[in-house]
């Protein structure tokens, strides 16, 4: 499967924090799936790094230059996509990573449950 990460599983995986379930441990590291990891999740952790909401790993860009990650960027058709999307969460960041997984026929992979609203484009693992 084609799954791109949330950002908390990201940084989970990366620093390999007990939060994050076997479940996803196992799809994330399956060499039979394909992880990508959106320019989204790098902005939104520089920018609360940034605000003191939240500590970057010890060796994040090392790890993520180790990983086999699929780096995606932020393009225009993603940022239109977001308009169609229902408002079922209200995080700017989720909602770009969703409709990014939505227009490159991706699945979210995530620990947030309340994303299960946008359908076959989110699993949930936990």
């Amino acid at each position: 499967m084609r799954f791109l990460l949330d950002t908390h599983l990201l940084l989970w995986w990366l620093s390999n924090s007990p939060l994050l379930s076997a479940q996803a441990a196992e799809l994330i590291g399956d060499p039979a799936n394909t992880i990508f990891v959106s320019a989204v999740s790098h902005w939104e952790v520089w920018l609360k790094s940034s605000i003191g909401k939240l500590r970057v790993p010890a060796g994040f860009g090392q790890r993520m230059v180790a990983e086999s990650f699929v780096e995606l960027p932020l393009r225009t058709e993603h940022t239109s996509a977001v308009a169609a999307l229902e408002w079922h969460h209200r995080d700017p960041f989720d909602r770009m990573l969703i409709a990014q997984a939505i227009r490159e026929d991706l699945v979210l992979l995530t620990a947030d449950k309340a994303l299960r609203a946008y359908g076959q484009s989110v699993r949930v693992a936990g």
